[in-house]
């Protein structure tokens, strides 16, 4: 029997209303597979049941005087959600994924948790991620290394790892994770997930930073529009937070028919799409067709010189921030992000300034690309799953690090929205993702495909909930 842990937020909520079970239950169900799984999967790292069990007590009893909190339209009350590490939450330390972090608790929520909290969410666990989350894999200095609930030997992706792992592992239905280069998408992809990165801005976060956004990781595109209805209220800690907007998150109504939709199926630069990535995609872009939307090819925009410049640029950001730490904690970062952070510095304002102009060229091209449509669909990643204890795709190799996010890296600088969806499988049994973009602050758009994808979808595998329980 499927446990309470298994079911959607949506599912959830109805559930409370009527009185099925309670917060309570729920939230013992979803600590009980934690404790099943975690010594496989390392997808949590702050655990407090007492916490957990106290707000959820709280949640049971507003529902049983019929009075749930409301937040932003929508009722999130009871339901559990993990946050990962790099989103401050109260009283809790802040590692960052890295053994040079000093376990300092935090004095406040930011903006992401703040709302979830006020919305009488349950936390139930801090996720982890890589050293400063600097790699789209659950490799860590501080943490054990995280793994695929799909396939332990394989990646879960990062840097939100540990989100991606407890969403396929069955923690609830709410996980929320941050994104500056695609690292929403692509652990979404590669556990199966809904992954949305929204309009930067949209949901405030601190710090905030060029490309930088938080947002949820859920199974089904309805979890992500009602825990965006939640995120996105506003908070003047974010000095990039966009107006606040009326938005009916909730009202998915999954037509495709006669929407123009570009299909990108080659990056432009860094690693050539695998087959299998290559055959899932464009299979899903027929069943968008059948479904009534006009596919158009799409010319790739960014070029192998783009992506150096970004790379560099981010190099540079990484070594000074490292620099400013004490050099015996600077020493405790993962050697092979050390590495690549140091090649960042000592370069002349020049060439610093040359990398920041190209961040710039790249938001125009993908916005204009984005103008031509109303969404594009591509590939989240150009290659299949790797290894878990690989620190990136790219043959483990750190001087192409950036060689796989040609798809996703553009829509972060150029503001737009973009979700994951899971498309298909590779050999090893790992999810293919499938990106659907929209317009700048068109987050409804990419939410409304995401909704009419899943109806559209070929019927996915079983979860593993019950597979990792057994093993």
């Amino acid at each position: 029997m499927a446990g309470l842990n298994e079911l959607s937020a949506t599912e959830l909520v109805a559930g409370y209303r009527a009185g099925r079970f309670s917060p309570v239950e729920v939230a013992k169900d979803v600590l009980a597979q934690m404790d099943r799984c975690e010594p496989q999967l390392n997808a949590i790292w702050h655990l407090d049941p007492d916490e957990s069990m106290e707000a959820a007590r709280a949640s049971e009893a507003r529902w049983q005087a019929d009075a749930p909190l409301i937040v932003g339209g929508a009722v999130l009350d009871g339901v559990p959600v993990t946050i990962k590490e790099n989103i401050a939450t109260r009283g809790v330390p802040m590692p960052l994924g890295t053994a040079a972090t000093e376990l300092t608790p935090k004095a406040e929520d930011a903006p992401p948790a703040a709302r979830l909290r006020e919305a009488g969410a349950v936390f139930t666990g801090r996720t982890t991620m890589p050293d400063l989350g600097m790699l789209s894999s659950g490799l860590s200095s501080f943490h054990r290394l995280a793994r695929n609930p799909w396939n332990t030997a394989m990646n879960p992706g990062g840097s939100s790892a540990g989100a991606g792992a407890a969403g396929a592992a069955g923690y609830g239905p709410i996980h929320l994770g941050t994104d500056i280069g695609g690292s929403i998408r692509l652990p979404a992809a590669w556990c199966g997930l809904v992954g949305l990165k929204p309009s930067l801005g949209r949901v405030p976060i601190d710090p905030p930073f060029m490309g930088r956004v938080a947002g949820p990781m859920t199974r089904t595109a309805a979890d992500a529009a009602l825990a965006m209805a939640v995120l996105s209220g506003p908070d003047a800690r974010d000095h990039m937070n966009l107006p606040p907007l009326a938005l009916d998150w909730q009202a998915l109504d999954g037509t495709l028919a006669g929407l123009r939709v570009g299909l990108l199926l080659e990056a432009g630069c860094g690693m050539p799409v695998s087959r299998e990535v290559r055959d899932a995609v464009t299979r899903a872009a027929a069943l968008f067709e059948e479904a009534g939307a006009i596919i158009e090819p799409v010319a790739p925009w960014m070029t192998p010189d783009l992506l150096k410049h970004v790379d560099d640029f981010w190099r540079t950001r990484a070594g000074v921030e490292t620099q400013a730490m004490p050099a015996e904690r600077r020493a405790m970062i993962l050697p092979k992000i050390a590495e690549w952070a140091a090649a960042g510095l000592g370069r002349s304002g020049e060439e610093v300034y040359r990398d920041y102009a190209a961040t710039l060229e790249v938001r125009r091209l993908t916005t204009a690309a984005s103008e031509r449509f109303d969404l594009i669909l591509s590939p989240v990643s150009p290659n299949t799953s790797f290894p878990a204890d690989w620190a990136c795709p790219c043959e483990n190799d750190m001087a192409r690090t950036m060689a796989h996010i040609g798809f996703t890296m553009p829509f972060n600088l150029g503001e737009q929205p973009a979700v994951a969806v899971p498309c298909g499988y590779d050999a090893a049994g790992v999810p293919i993702g499938l990106q659907i973009a929209g317009r700048r602050f068109d987050d409804l758009a990419v939410l409304h495909a995401a909704h009419a994808w899943q109806a559209i979808a070929p019927a996915p595998r079983p979860w593993p909930f019950a597979a990792l329980c057994d093993a």
